[in-house]
């Protein structure tokens, strides 16, 4: 006699609404940044296919930063070669090369812009499509260990922060580090002496600017995480819009969202007025700094020791100096996040499905026959412990039978259609289809060979031809509405736009009436897919004690039968 036990207790799946309030939570909190840069090694691959954007990229950005290095040194000639020497015609020779060096960095920028965003655009996308495609591969047992919130916030947020470093963070660092270092030297080559004594006030005009700006960030992160609260409970509360209702807590939903929402504007205020003081610091820093340096530049052009346009030339290179260097640590923290990001992304790349295709994998027999056999199966789930779902399970399947397991809810009905379906395999025993056991087989060649009408089933948002077709996808729009009469699902898809009726979310632009149409609502879409199915050879159907009490089953056996 075998022994069924207690699978894994079964819930129900979150609605989309509370997926999104998992799903805003964590991507509010704050990303862990890695500790060093080594996993964007992991984007090299990427960064590979695109080697003519990077050329391009790489020479309009050297072209960009010696663009904007060439401005102080046009305008050291209008200064000159124009106002000192007061020559009209020097000053518009003067204004025509500051003219042109403005109009090329324009277009030089425009070019570093156009290739390395379209880079970031380009390696992002194929990043999540590489991670996406792999998370189909995955086993079920890798979705107990990792939430599904986790998940869809890395193929979002983390996806997004790689982006923002492949198409902006990276240029910039490049652009700030290339005119840093060409600023420097041009300032040592206009004023040595100038050039030592700014070497000493940049770090101190720049370290309270820096230190004050971490308490800014922080408090930036707890007004946004305020902020996803407050649209959490919004998206909470609208998604159960009926429950809501019904038990009149309209107002208890109101004070709670206002709670957030004050919350929200008290993280703001606090971070409104730490910018302003920051703001009011780092403007009174940064123009004492740039007054001392005039006036020791001021003192040296009335010992003409230097020309005023050289003066001028050596402000601006400080500046470009100064504030390059300023963003160069600021985007450090931008790619040590990007950095973290990259490695939780390519850790699902490196997962590895629990159920995969052997490397010679045996093939089905053809025709399949639908002989489906247990022999001494044991099966626990993972992290179950000792606790096992079936033990020394064995029963057989002939083909044209219909065979049905009864028992209460637990007892393990549920594991013996997941072993079928290979969302997971056996720990022991053999489980085999037409002969073939079910590890020597390719689990996506498998599961063709079966039907599966799930007890929940899932309605895809979209319209009721594109759920229905999920079980065909090449089936064409008269066998759809023939899968639907059979069905009997027509009658109330036909008033509502026949294949183009829109499901909504989870099914809920299906009407109550229309919903119960059929004996059970929620699973008419499953029902479908069984019967546009390309010929199964085993169907599989789970049916719960509220289906069976259902008043109308005749239209059950009905889309049974065909």
């Amino acid at each position: 006699m075998p022994h069924l036990g207690m699978p894994q207790a079964e819930t129900d799946r979150p609605s989309y609404g509370a997926e999104h309030v998992t799903n805003m939570s964590v991507a509010a909190a704050k990303r862990p940044r890695a500790r060093d840069i080594r996993p964007l090694q992991r984007l090299l691959p990427y960064l590979g296919r695109h080697r003519l954007d990077l050329i391009g990229a790489g020479i309009f950005l050297l072209l960009a930063s010696a663009a904007s290095l060439a401005v102080p040194l046009a305008f050291r000639g209008v200064i000159d070669h124009g106002f000192v020497v007061g020559d009209p015609a020097a000053v518009d020779r003067a204004f025509l090369g500051l003219g042109v060096v403005a109009l090329l960095m324009a277009l030089f920028s425009a070019g570093r812009f156009y290739f390395v965003s379209k880079i970031g655009e380009r390696i992002v996308a194929n990043l999540r499509a590489d991670v996406y495609d792999h998370l189909l591969s995955l086993s079920p047992g890798y979705f107990t260990r990792v939430s599904t919130g986790e998940v869809l916030s890395r193929l979002t947020v983390d996806a997004a922060m790689v982006e923002n470093l492949v198409g902006s963070t990276a240029s910039i660092a490049a652009r700030s580090i290339i005119t840093l270092f060409g600023a420097s030297v041009l300032l040592a080559i206009t004023n040595a002496q100038l050039a030592g004594l700014l070497l000493l006030i940049i770090p101190a005009m720049l370290g309270p600017i820096l230190l004050f700006g971490r308490r800014v960030r922080k408090l930036a992160t707890a007004a946004q995480d305020r902020i996803a609260d407050a649209s959490s409970s919004a998206s909470e509360s609208i998604d159960a819009i009926d429950t809501v209702q019904a038990f009149g807590r309209e107002d208890d939903m109101r004070a709670r969202f206002r709670t957030a929402v004050e919350k929200a504007f008290e993280a703001a205020r606090k971070r409104i007025h730490a910018r302003a003081q920051l703001t009011a610091g780092a403007i009174s820093v940064m123009f004492l700094g740039v007054a001392l340096v005039l006036w020791l530049g001021a003192r040296s052009v009335l010992a003409g020791d230097m020309t005023p346009g050289a003066l001028a030339q050596f402000v601006l290179f400080a500046i470009l100096a100064a504030s390059n260097g300023a963003m160069l640590s600021e985007v450090w923290g931008d790619v040590l996040k990007a950095s973290g990001a990259t490695a939780r992304l390519t850790q699902i790349l490196s997962e590895t499905p629990d159920i995969a295709a052997p490397a010679s994998p045996v093939a089905l027999p053809e025709p399949g026959r639908g002989f489906v056999q247990f022999d001494s199966v044991s099966f626990a789930y993972p992290d179950a412990g000792e606790r096992s779902a079936l033990r020394e399970f064995s029963f057989t399947v002939k083909p044209g039978e219909t065979v049905a397991l009864v028992g209460p809810s637990g007892a393990g009905k549920s594991t013996v259609f997941r072993l079928l379906l290979r969302f997971y395999d056996p720990q022991a025993g053999r489980l085999l289809l037409d002969g073939v056991e079910a590890r020597d087989a390719d689990p996506r060649a498998w599961r063709t060979r079966f039907s599966y009408v799930s007890q929940d089933a899932h309605l895809f948002s979209g319209t009721a031809g594109e759920n229905i077709a999920l079980g065909r996808p090449e089936a064409s729009a008269a066998a759809l509405e023939d899968a639907a009469r059979r069905a009997e699902a027509w009658p109330f898809l036909e008033p509502r736009g026949g294949l183009g009726a829109l499901v909504g979310d989870r099914g809920k632009a299906l009407s109550g009436e229309s919903a119960n149409a059929l004996p059970w609502r929620g699973r008419w879409r499953a029902m479908l897919q069984c019967c546009c199915s390309t010929r199964p050879r085993v169907r599989l159907m789970r049916r719960t004690n509220a289906m069976s009490k259902q008043p109308s089953p005749r239209r059950a056996r009905g889309a049974q039968r065909s």
